[in-house]
């Protein structure tokens, strides 16, 4: 699955994909450090309209288990404010509400959040430098956007800023799995299928993107240890779908 994280300092509306500098992602080398932040966010300006579509055709739906799995996981009362980050279209706010919980967005996409169908209240943002005080929100979701970060270790000394004392943080990304032969068929999906979709639906370079750019994540025990170091000490870590998507949980101390 997709995600987002880029600065846009324009709106999407009214720009076409061939107006947009498609050379940014289309690369076979995956994009580092300033490269990558304006290659993803041209990217997912240029996808915003048809991202859920993609979204849940590619994953047969299987997005909105792992998104509800995610909401569950922060287990926090009713009413308690969380803060939706890399928040695209506001499918994750969308749920957030339907638990009970007050969502708040937040993008570096203006074109995801143009798109935004929740009602949340939304700021874009650069989610490695939030404009929130410190321990001002209750919870944090992201979803499927850790691997586009570019300094994920400062994303997560972030976390530990935002949320209160016993606050609570929920995360989802794409993974490996660790079974061979479900990692050989995803493989053969994600990398020869998904980017055949993408192309038919959307923008094929982009989802060619999608395989490749999961080798930007470390592996679960450094993450998780990350987590730790950023004040989220009982962080942990757990496969969903056989491995296909990977969730992290923490309470931060």
């Amino acid at each position: 699955m997709l995600s987002h994280r880029a600065v846009s300092t324009e709106p999407a509306h009214g720009r076409s994909l061939s107006g947009v500098n498609r050379r940014a992602w289309d690369t076979e080398a995956l994009p580092q450090g300033e490269e990558k932040v304006v290659a993803v966010r041209q990217m997912f300006d240029a996808i915003a309209p048809r991202y859920d579509l993609v979204n849940r055709i590619m994953t047969f739906r299987l997005d909105v288990r792992w998104r509800r799995i995610a909401v569950r996981s922060l287990a926090l009362p009713s009413g308690s404010t969380v803060l939706d980050l890399a928040s695209g279209t506001g499918d994750l706010c969308i749920d957030l509400g339907r638990a009970g919980l007050r969502p708040l967005s937040a993008d570096l996409s203006f074109g995801m959040l143009a798109a935004d169908r929740s009602g949340a209240p939304r700021i874009q943002a650069d989610i490695l430098r939030l404009p929130v005080p410190d321990g001002a929100v209750d919870g944090v979701t992201c979803g499927f956007a850790l691997r586009n970060l570019v300094d994920l270790s400062a994303f997560f000394d972030e976390l530990g800023r935002v949320v209160r004392p016993g606050g609570r943080i929920s995360l989802l990304d794409v993974g490996i799995p660790h079974n061979p032969l479900i990692r050989f068929g995803n493989d053969i999906y994600f990398g020869r299928i998904v980017p055949r979709i993408g192309a038919m639906l959307s923008d094929g370079a982009a989802y060619r993107y999608l395989p490749k750019s999961v080798a930007y994540l470390p592996d679960r025990a450094e993450m998780v240890a990350m987590l730790q170091r950023a004040g989220f000490a009982d962080a942990t870590h757990r496969q969903l779908s056989g491995g296909l998507t990977q969730l992290m949980v923490g309470t931060r101390r």
